[in-house]
């Protein structure tokens, strides 16, 4: 059995880093976590990838090629595409190699049209579950996204539209302050209706569509989406409190051999 996450969430919320952070923590762990980086239009990220989807395709070169003529988001659908081709997959199976109890992070795109509307990442899962892998899904929201109630319910209909069960993660919990720190407490267990009832008193806007929101608050009750862990990458225990929640996910160890250990016991002349 292997496992892995997938890293999902806005484009800069902080999917590289949150990796990159996770796999320095494995070390510390002794454990070792692997990063896959499948987002072609990446520039720089600051872990060291088991694999690189821009071995095999990059968004520049095909918004490069006049006979397309693609734009940013045309030309990042057509690498995922093209990574989910026969011989894109056979490159990602290769590459990925057959290592048993590895856990691997996918550090995916964030163009939100790849989860909404097409089956591109749904077909990815399903390939990777057909490869014997355990999969979790992580989607990582911007804590200092989570300033007020209105886009809170916006950060949280966002984590929705990618139509996978994961779970929640708020990261840059390290930029902060005290301040922001509280304000954003009530927001990690929130009472919706309570967090809309109070944006609707000060927002004549949310008294027009009062209506509205409060159904979208109830969508994200009745799927439970409302729960986030904080992040902060500067913090070993938040990221173990995270490792822990993943691992939980995934089952992660369960399957797993014990493994024993031979110990040299000293000779007893030598000790005369």
């Amino acid at each position: 059995m292997r496992y892995c996450q997938l890293v999902l969430g806005p484009a800069g919320s902080g999917k590289s880093t949150y990796c990159a952070a996770m796999q320095r923590h494995a070390e510390v762990s002794n454990r070792v976590i692997s990063v896959v980086n499948l987002d072609p239009a990446a520039e720089a990220f600051s872990y060291q990838p088991l694999l690189d989807v821009r071995d095999l395709i990059q968004l520049d070169d095909v918004m490069q090629d006049e006979d397309m003529d693609f734009g940013p988001n045309g030309g990042l659908v057509f690498c995922m595409e093209y990574l989910l081709e026969p011989d894109g997959l056979d490159w990602l199976k290769e590459q990925l190699g057959d290592n048993e109890d590895d856990c691997l992070l996918f550090d995916c795109p964030g163009q939100i049209e790849l989860y909404t509307h097409m089956d591109v990442m749904k077909r990815l899962v399903e390939q990777l579950q057909a490869w014997d892998f355990r999969v979790c899904a992580t989607f990582v929201l911007d804590a200092g996204y989570m300033v007020d109630a209105a886009r809170f319910l916006s950060g949280s209909l966002a984590a929705l539209a990618t139509m996978i069960p994961h779970i929640n993660i708020l990261t840059k919990m390290d930029l902060l302050n005290r301040a922001a720190r509280r304000q954003l407490e009530m927001f990690l267990e929130p009472e919706i209706h309570e967090l809309l009832a109070s944006e609707h008193n000060v927002s004549r806007f949310n008294k027009k569509y009062h209506k509205l929101t409060h159904a979208l608050g109830k969508v994200l009750d009745d799927f439970s989406l409302v729960r986030y862990i904080p992040l902060n990458i500067n913090d070993e225990e938040s990221l173990t409190d995270v490792l822990i929640q993943t691992d939980f996910a995934l089952q992660y160890g369960e399957d797993l051999d014990v493994k024993g250990k031979d110990f040299e016991y000293p000779d007893p002349e030598d000790r005369e």
